[in-house]
Protein backbone atom coordinates (compact mmCIF):
# COMPACT_ATOMS: atom_id res chain seq x y z
CA UNK A 1 0.00 0.00 0.00
CA UNK A 2 2.90 2.29 0.59
CA UNK A 3 4.07 1.59 -3.20
CA UNK A 4 0.22 2.90 -4.45
CA UNK A 5 0.60 6.14 -2.03
CA UNK A 6 4.28 7.30 -2.73
CA UNK A 7 3.62 6.88 -6.82
CA UNK A 8 0.46 8.61 -6.06
CA UNK A 9 2.01 11.36 -4.36
CA UNK A 10 4.82 11.36 -6.89
CA UNK A 11 2.44 11.72 -9.32
CA UNK A 12 0.22 14.97 -7.74
CA UNK A 13 3.48 16.60 -7.14
CA UNK A 14 4.69 16.38 -10.88
CA UNK A 15 1.28 17.18 -12.02
CA UNK A 16 0.92 20.65 -9.47
CA UNK A 17 4.67 21.65 -10.63
CA UNK A 18 3.26 21.63 -14.10
CA UNK A 19 0.17 23.02 -13.56
CA UNK A 20 2.11 26.12 -11.36
CA UNK A 21 4.70 26.67 -14.42
CA UNK A 22 1.85 26.86 -16.83
CA UNK A 23 -0.29 29.66 -15.28
CA UNK A 24 3.69 31.23 -14.87
CA UNK A 25 4.10 31.39 -18.33
CA UNK A 26 0.38 32.06 -18.91
CA UNK A 27 0.68 35.11 -16.73
CA UNK A 28 4.03 36.15 -18.27
CA UNK A 29 3.03 35.85 -21.42
CA UNK A 30 -0.30 38.04 -21.28
CA UNK A 31 1.80 40.38 -19.48
CA UNK A 32 4.05 40.80 -22.46
CA UNK A 33 1.72 40.29 -25.03
CA UNK A 34 3.61 37.50 -26.90
CA UNK A 35 0.46 34.66 -26.94
CA UNK A 36 2.26 31.06 -26.29
CA UNK A 37 5.64 32.93 -27.08
CA UNK A 38 9.03 33.22 -24.85
CA UNK A 39 10.11 36.78 -23.77
CA UNK A 40 13.74 37.62 -23.18
CA UNK A 41 14.94 38.49 -19.80
CA UNK A 42 16.25 36.10 -17.18
CA UNK A 43 13.98 33.51 -14.91
CA UNK A 44 13.63 30.13 -14.20
CA UNK A 45 12.31 28.52 -17.30
CA UNK A 46 13.27 30.95 -19.44
CA UNK A 47 9.59 32.35 -20.18
CA UNK A 48 10.05 36.16 -18.10
CA UNK A 49 9.40 39.35 -18.76
CA UNK A 50 11.34 41.21 -21.06
CA UNK A 51 13.26 43.57 -18.38
CA UNK A 52 14.77 45.03 -21.43
CA UNK A 53 18.28 45.99 -22.12
CA UNK A 54 19.73 42.47 -21.02
CA UNK A 55 22.15 43.03 -24.27
CA UNK A 56 23.09 46.79 -24.07
CA UNK A 57 26.54 48.09 -23.43
CA UNK A 58 27.37 49.16 -19.66
CA UNK A 59 25.68 52.15 -18.58
CA UNK A 60 23.42 52.35 -22.35
CA UNK A 61 20.28 53.81 -21.50
CA UNK A 62 16.75 51.77 -22.09
CA UNK A 63 14.97 53.49 -24.67
CA UNK A 64 11.02 54.93 -24.26
CA UNK A 65 10.29 51.52 -25.97
CA UNK A 66 11.81 49.08 -23.25
CA UNK A 67 10.00 51.95 -20.21
CA UNK A 68 6.89 52.03 -21.85
CA UNK A 69 6.90 47.77 -21.75
CA UNK A 70 8.09 47.45 -18.26
CA UNK A 71 5.36 50.41 -16.99
CA UNK A 72 2.76 48.94 -19.18
CA UNK A 73 3.29 45.65 -17.74
CA UNK A 74 3.56 46.87 -14.08
CA UNK A 75 0.12 48.33 -14.50
CA UNK A 76 -1.99 45.38 -16.08
CA UNK A 77 0.10 42.94 -13.22
CA UNK A 78 -0.77 45.49 -10.61
CA UNK A 79 -4.60 46.23 -11.37
CA UNK A 80 -4.59 42.03 -11.57
CA UNK A 81 -2.73 42.26 -8.16
CA UNK A 82 -3.02 44.71 -6.09
CA UNK A 83 -1.51 44.96 -2.57
CA UNK A 84 1.95 42.76 -3.62
CA UNK A 85 5.14 44.67 -2.69
CA UNK A 86 8.11 44.47 -4.91
CA UNK A 87 9.84 41.51 -4.02
CA UNK A 88 6.46 39.67 -4.96
CA UNK A 89 6.19 41.65 -8.33
CA UNK A 90 9.66 41.12 -9.20
CA UNK A 91 9.38 37.42 -8.76
CA UNK A 92 6.29 37.08 -10.62
CA UNK A 93 6.89 39.33 -13.63
CA UNK A 94 10.95 38.13 -13.47
CA UNK A 95 12.10 41.22 -13.28
CA UNK A 96 14.84 43.32 -10.40
CA UNK A 97 13.83 46.32 -8.25
CA UNK A 98 16.27 48.46 -10.19
CA UNK A 99 14.34 47.30 -13.33
CA UNK A 100 11.52 48.77 -12.29
CA UNK A 101 12.13 51.87 -10.20
CA UNK A 102 12.14 54.15 -12.92
CA UNK A 103 8.64 53.19 -14.64
CA UNK A 104 7.26 53.12 -10.91
CA UNK A 105 8.20 56.83 -10.03
CA UNK A 106 6.51 57.52 -13.35
CA UNK A 107 3.56 55.37 -12.70
CA UNK A 108 3.48 57.02 -9.15
CA UNK A 109 3.95 60.93 -10.44
CA UNK A 110 1.10 60.37 -12.80
CA UNK A 111 -1.35 58.57 -10.57
CA UNK A 112 -1.55 55.81 -12.25
CA UNK A 113 -0.29 53.27 -9.41
CA UNK A 114 -0.58 54.26 -5.70
CA UNK A 115 1.73 52.71 -2.93
CA UNK A 116 0.79 52.22 0.61
CA UNK A 117 4.01 51.77 2.99
CA UNK A 118 7.37 52.91 3.33
CA UNK A 119 10.64 50.88 1.57
CA UNK A 120 10.35 47.69 1.57
CA UNK A 121 6.93 47.20 2.84
CA UNK A 122 5.57 49.23 0.14
CA UNK A 123 2.40 48.00 -1.35
CA UNK A 124 1.28 48.72 -5.16
CA UNK A 125 -2.44 49.36 -6.54
CA UNK A 126 -3.80 50.67 -9.40
CA UNK A 127 -4.59 54.48 -9.39
CA UNK A 128 -7.01 56.95 -11.63
CA UNK A 129 -4.35 58.85 -13.89
CA UNK A 130 -3.48 57.72 -16.77
CA UNK A 131 -0.09 57.20 -18.79
CA UNK A 132 1.04 60.44 -20.06
CA UNK A 133 3.02 59.30 -23.55
CA UNK A 134 5.25 61.44 -25.66
CA UNK A 135 3.86 61.99 -29.05
CA UNK A 136 5.73 59.89 -31.91
CA UNK A 137 7.37 61.76 -34.41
Amino acid sequence: MSNYQSEVQKLVDGFVSQLTELWRRAAIDSLTGLEGGRGRGRGAAGATFNVGGRGRGRGAKRTAAELDQLADGFVEFVKANPGLRIEQINKQLGTSTKDLALPIRKLLADGVIKAKGKKRSTAYFAGEGSRKRKAKG
